[in-house]
């Protein structure tokens, strides 16, 4: 394809309610979208980047300068351009794996529209439907924990995560088993505010029957998981970990995780997204798609992942009204606790018109009306 002009469009999501994690509470989602244009289709992609540098060293804004000054160019001035040459043709920017990732996705959503193809038939999806899990934020109590969980339950929810941070861990972990029972798959996320000295004080989440317990440490040890790991009987599982295939084979080879969580915005994209899933399904480690709190577009992408053959564990990607009172897309509706895997050209969805124009806050063009920005 030759792209001709690159979008990247500011938007901004009002939350249903604010979301607190052991790094801080939001109350609405910032994101950047990408949107390429060709002579014959167009695609979409949204960046993850979070408002700020306290998830990631990526922010929003950041994102958009790398974006509009590194990235967008090369692609432009190519004569020819594929979803599988994008990373290639991006080496020479070292990090930047959301942005990069929104840029290829935006490509192989374009890609895959112009021959009809949906992302799930292109990431080799088995299943037209994935059991959805629900991501739950840290609370003012334990009561409202509870009614909290006990609200998606009745949705219909298949699994629950807790987010934990130290002072919210064992209590209320201990309160949801007792509330709601052995068969309720249950789950935990540190989000890295844990140290290796609090060893023994995790070792007492060992007894409430865990799937797993998500990413306790800081993300760049590896070698401290593998020794809780070892200290530990509920399941290690890493995210902000593994950010490649690469990182993924070194934490399994280390013993540093037992499951892993691919973000395909985290880790650069769909295409390495499919790379880690295979990495791990050779190695015997069950992989899950986690989410961060994507419009439908990301939430499209992610779902086409979830039903990847080695996705065995009920991932993060919930019904758009988990988060969002209306969404960007049409919205995903949770029926008997299943998602459907949209099955059209491309992601399967657009931004709705009328939406787009109400949340966007920002437009940069490139290409056709290069540096051209619209407040």
């Amino acid at each position: 394809m030759k792209i001709d002009r690159v979008v990247l469009r500011r938007i901004s999501l009002p939350l249903v309610r604010p979301f607190r994690t052991s790094l801080g509470v939001e109350y609405e989602r910032p994101a950047l979208l990408v949107h390429v244009t060709t002579s014959d289709s167009e695609g979409w992609g949204e960046c993850v980047a979070g408002a700020d540098a306290g998830y990631s060293s990526e922010y929003l804004e950041g994102a958009e300068d790398v974006l509009a000054r590194h990235l967008v160019p090369p692609l432009l001035a190519a004569g020819n351009v594929t979803a599988q040459s994008v990373a290639p043709m991006l080496a020479g920017v070292k990090g930047h794996r959301m942005a990069k990732a929104a840029l290829e996705t935006a490509v192989l959503d374009a890609e895959l529209r112009s021959y009809g193809m949906s992302f799930a038939t292109s990431l080799g999806a088995v299943a037209e439907r994935v059991p959805s899990g629900v991501s739950v934020g840290i609370m003012d109590s334990v009561p409202e924990l509870l009614d909290t969980v006990g609200g998606y339950l009745d949705a219909g929810y298949r699994r629950v995560k807790l987010k934990i941070e130290p002072g919210w861990d064992v209590e209320p972990v201990r309160a949801v088993r007792e509330r709601f029972g052995e068969d309720l798959s249950l789950q935990v996320d540190a989000n890295g505010a844990y140290a290796l000295g609090d060893a023994r004080h995790l070792a007492r989440l060992d007894g409430f029957g865990l799937l797993l317990i998500e990413q306790p440490l800081d993300e760049e040890d590896l070698l401290g998981h593998a020794e809780l790991a070892r200290r530990l009987r509920t399941p290690m599982c890493l995210d902000e970990s593994i950010v490649s295939a690469r990182s993924a084979a070194a934490a399994i080879t280390l013993g540093a995780c037992r499951i892993v969580n691919i973000k395909p915005g985290r880790v650069g994209g769909y295409l390495e997204a499919r790379r880690i899933h295979d990495v791990c399904a050779a190695h015997g480690v069950p992989v899950w798609c986690g989410g961060m709190l994507e419009t439908g577009l990301g939430r499209a992408g992610n779902l086409a992942l979830a039903a990847l053959p080695n996705c065995t564990l009920p991932g993060d990607v919930s019904a758009s009204r988990r988060y969002y009172e209306t969404d960007l897309t049409e919205p995903f509706t949770l029926v008997d606790g299943y998602l459907p895997v949209p099955s059209g050209p491309g992601l399967g969805v657009t931004p709705i018109p009328s939406v787009l124009a109400e949340v966007t806050t920002a437009v940069r063009e490139l290409g056709t009306s290069a540096g051209r920005r619209v407040l």
